[in-house]
């Protein structure tokens, strides 16, 4: 039976195996938001805004909202990772989703109530890079064959 899963593994279409490895790490980093100690000043998090003061790593400003989205972002790629199309489409438009939210971080005032996520520098950086390289990833793998049967 585990050979059967690890075959299934290793024929998945990159694209699908691609999405599957960024949604599982986006649930990882939502889950993570809400562990104390992994996120320093834990008790300083609030539900949205500047005003949480909650960092994961020590680095990334986040809230209950911030890591919701993590969690929901996850959830959303692995179901679309379940076709190649989907997965495509995951990691283009969540590349895009976050391309916006990075010209976003530079545009607004980290104080304002138009932080209501909340970003910081270290999260714009992030985001630039995230969407750099899941539009990359998406681009690149698309045109690749199926290893196996499962597309």
């Amino acid at each position: 039976m585990a050979n059967a899963r690890i075959e299934s593994v290793r024929d998945l279409h990159p694209l699908r195996l691609a999405a599957t490895v960024v949604a599982a790490v986006f649930l990882l980093v939502g889950i993570l938001g809400f562990i104390p100690g992994v996120t320093t000043d834990y008790d300083g998090m609030a539900f949205a805004g500047h005003e949480s003061t909650a960092m994961l790593l020590g680095v990334f400003h986040v809230s209950i909202l911030h890591n919701i989205v993590h969690l929901l972002f996850g959830i959303v790629g692995l179901v679309m990772a379940r076709s190649a199309g989907g997965a495509f489409g995951f990691l283009i438009g969540g590349g895009v989703v976050y391309l916006v939210l990075w010209i976003y971080g530079l545009i607004i005032d980290f104080d304002s109530a138009a932080n209501f996520v909340p970003l910081n520098t270290a999260d714009n950086w992030l985001h630039l890079i995230l969407a750099i390289g899941m539009v990359g990833l998406g681009l690149a793998l698309r045109r690749m064959p199926a290893r196996g049967r499962a597309t």
